[in-house]
């Protein structure tokens, strides 16, 4: 699998048609056009689905070899890495503004995370107390 890291995502955003047929290829593994349209909720053109199949292997999220005369796309990054790409990106904007900004998101971040879950509060304290020991165990090397 290649890591997303290695990808360059950071550019792409995606559509609803195209995480419609993202969630086809994640869910149901290497899929043709014929496969991704008989699988979508709602019945498209297969010429539109082609359409954006090859959109998503341009951006870099989707492979592609040929089988007889058509193409089966497969996914390069799984759900869950295309999500941690999608809110690492997200972050990232984020702390890249002023030091007001910063604080504004990890206050808001803390907040919304203690109103929703105080489990998922836990967590993320246990997150930065290991990110602690780990840089801590970096600057004494």
């Amino acid at each position: 699998m290649i890591k997303s890291s290695s990808i360059g995502l950071r550019q792409f955003t995606l559509g609803p048609l195209e995480i419609q047929v993202m969630e086809v290829v994640w869910n149901h593994g290497e899929s043709s056009v014929r496969d991704v349209v008989e699988k979508l909720d709602n019945r498209l053109a297969y010429t539109t689905v082609m359409t954006t199949l090859d959109r998503l292997f341009k951006k870099g999220l989707l492979d592609r070899c040929k089988a007889e005369r058509a193409f089966v796309y497969s996914a390069r990054l799984s759900s869950e890495e295309w999500e941690r790409q999608r809110a690492g990106d997200l972050v990232a904007g984020f702390l890249a503004g002023p030091q007001p900004a910063r604080e504004l998101l990890l206050s808001s971040l803390v907040d919304a995370v203690g109103h929703h879950d105080a489990m998922l509060l836990d967590a993320l304290e246990e997150k930065i107390r290991r990110k602690r020991q780990e840089l801590a165990k970096g600057s004494k090397e």
